[in-house]
Formats: C-alpha cells, structure tokens, sequence
C-alpha cells in the first residue's frame, strides 16, 4: 500500500508541475488538444498506455532498469 500510496504521489507531481511552472503553454496546448479528432486523442492514449506497461514491465520483470 505505500507504494501505490508513493506512486499516486508521484503521478499527481508529475501531472501538476507543467500547470505550476508553465500556466500559458498549458492552456495553449489544452486548446489544441481540443481541436485534435477523437481518433488520434484514441491513439495518443493507446500509446501512452503500452509505453506505461511496457515500464512496468521492464522495472518488474528484468533488471534492465535497475
């Protein structure tokens, strides 16, 4: 439980600190993501879910990252 209790600190960090460091940029790029076509937010999501397993993965399962 404490590292699901680290990692969700670590997620909301990460996800916090372009909004905190950069407020213009952000609401520039928010724009644009809401002009972009579902199909492509689809595969930008796909995306990032295998490279998020694929770390998983490799932190777990060898020792290539550690």
């Amino acid at each position: 439980m404490k590292t699901l209790a680290a990692l969700l600190g670590l997620v909301l960090i990460f996800e916090g600190l372009p909004y905190a460091t950069f407020p213009e940029a952000m609401q520039k790029w928010l724009r644009q993501l809401l002009e972009a076509q579902p199909f492509v937010l689809r595969i930008m999501g796909t995306m990032a879910v295998l490279a998020g397993l694929l770390i998983c993965y490799l932190a777990r399962r060898t020792s290539f990252l550690g």
